[in-house]
């Protein structure tokens, strides 16, 4: 294909809060098992500091793409803000067009074009692809010759000895997308969608907020109402659904097309997750593919003592999730419940190797260190895993990715994507490593604080510069009213981890 005619990502840069609960230290708060916790969710997590919203969080995330990649702010037409953290009710990534504008002129460059569109999209962690279809759909039709910026950012908090907490995380994705794309092309006609009501799996009602106190600007507590072994089972079933959607668009045997894959990116609410799911995808398209396929899912359901006809027919199913918790306010925790049983002979044998670990491997270490970045999730295991095959040479131009977004509430999305030639010059800036730096280890006394919505008397102040809100509006007069908006400020200085500015960067200074 011409790459003139090719819409997809062209930067990534990652930004994360300073603040860091390391996982062995939360154990030993906590009593929980160490190692557990080590092998299924992963090493650390990070927290929004007090003066943190999801704003200045996507702010520092975009601000850090422009000014790394040398964008041009008037050549952005379309600005998406992906998340399901906001604070507005009416607005969203206008606050962060805002936020930039700020900044921009701190540096000496000229703001976002005023023609710019700002909508935010909602659909709990699947928001950041469903953003960056939403781009890649503006580019191939008025956007042509701009550009957009497609910001995914979260904070992801759950009640302290829930079993979310330790998956908490906080930060922000921001993507660079226009034609002819520098790092990847993405193919939506070759890609697969689903979606189901699910109604308790994950949720955010705005109950949840009655009677609670604001604290340190105007913050309230964000904690989710969740099920968690049922909400594994809507993501195992909703992305099974989604890869029938893409291989209904892929003539020939499933197996082999996964197998040619360089590598998958996936949703990744903690470590364990998306290795689950990927090993699932696995054994269903050994079932859709028959033949040969069916005697090595075979040769898998005779270890776990399950007779293959009976797995087949479980498979062929797609169950009504939803109508246990309807009719019985109580949620089943198995989508497949004979798959799983044949999941775990899948797991100890050399091929689960080769294929599942081998093709989730890039960027999987140092995601261990995120936590759930719910929207940014995805994207930000996209940039660990590009930022380390570039580390490592390793010759992807021209090799097919496939990105695996979910959703909670639910739906997903596969969508195939290119590495274009010349990749590595993009995939090096993305910065990664860099943005994990200088980390403010919390103690237990900090972190409880913290998660209170509270500032700690003793909790550092690492940075020197970035976005901060300042004050929380509290007129409700009829002359004026500006009850619980957020005022932001930037800092102007050297920003913590941000690459060197460009000689092209310096050219856009008005």
């Amino acid at each position: 294909m011409n790459p003139q005619d090719e819409y997809g990502i062209s930067g990534i840069a990652l930004y994360v809060p300073p603040y860091r609960v390391k996982l062995d230290d939360w154990c030993a708060w906590t009593g929980n098992d160490w190692d557990k916790t080590r092998a299924v969710v992963g090493a650390s997590f990070r927290l929004r500091g007090p003066h943190d919203s999801v704003y200045t969080l996507a702010a520092e995330a975009a601000l850090k793409l422009i000014l790394d990649h040398a964008v041009d702010p008037r050549r952005i037409g379309l600005l998406i803000l992906a998340t399901e953290s906001s604070t507005d009710n009416a607005v969203g990534a206008v606050i962060v067009r805002g936020l930039l504008d700020q900044a921009l002129a701190a540096h000496g460059l000229p703001p976002l074009a005023r023609d710019c569109e700002v909508p935010e999209y909602k659909q709990a962690c699947l928001a950041g692809l469903y953003g960056i279809k939403g781009a890649v759909r503006y580019l191939a039709h008025d956007g042509a010759e701009r550009q957009a910026l497609v910001i995914c950012a979260d904070i992801a908090e759950y009640q302290r000895g829930s079993t979310g907490e330790p998956t908490q995380g906080a930060g922000a994705v921001a993507l660079l997308m226009e034609r002819a794309p520098k790092l990847l092309a993405l193919d939506l006609a070759r890609g697969g969608s689903a979606s189901s009501y699910r109604i308790a799996d994950f949720r955010k009602p705005f109950l949840r907020y009655a009677g609670q106190t604001p604290g340190t600007h105007g913050r309230l507590t964000d904690f989710p109402v969740f099920n968690g072994k049922y909400s594994t089972a809507c993501y195992l079933d909703e992305v099974i659904c989604a890869f029938d959607a893409l291989f209904a668009r892929h003539p020939g045997r499933r197996v082999e097309y996964l197998r040619q894959l360089a590598a998958a990116f996936m949703h990744r609410p903690y470590h364990h997750m998306p290795i689950a799911a990927w090993g699932m995808v696995y054994l269903f398209a050994l079932a859709a593919d028959g033949g040969a396929a069916h005697e090595e899912l075979g040769a898998y359901a005779a270890a776990a003592k399950i007779a293959l006809p009976e797995l087949l027919a479980e498979m062929r199913r797609r169950p009504d999730l939803a109508r246990a918790v309807v009719r019985g306010r109580s949620a089943p925790e198995e989508a497949y419940p004979l798959a799983a049983v044949a999941l775990k002979a899948f797991r100890r044998t050399p091929k689960y190797a080769e294929f599942v670990e081998d093709k989730l491997r890039l960027g999987a270490t140092p995601m261990m260190h995120l936590g759930n970045l719910y929207s940014a999730a995805l994207p930000a295991w996209l940039a660990a895993g590009l930022e380390e095959a570039a580390a490592q040479d390793l010759p992807l131009a021209g090799r097919e990715l496939l990105l695996v977004g979910y959703g909670s509430g639910d739906a997903a999305e596969a969508i195939p994507a290119r590495v274009v030639p010349g990749w590595k010059a993009a995939a090096v800036r993305i910065g990664f490593a860099r943005s994990l730096e200088g980390a403010v280890d919390l103690n237990r006394a900090q972190y409880e604080l913290l998660h209170e919505g509270r500032t700690p008397p003793d909790l550092p102040e690492p940075r020197t510069a970035g976005f901060v809100i300042e004050q929380v509006g509290q007129a409700q007069s009829g002359r004026f009213q500006d009850y619980g908006i957020e005022y932001y400020r930037y800092r102007a200085g050297a920003a913590p981890h941000a690459a060197p500015r460009t000689a092209a960067a310096a050219s856009l200074v008005s």
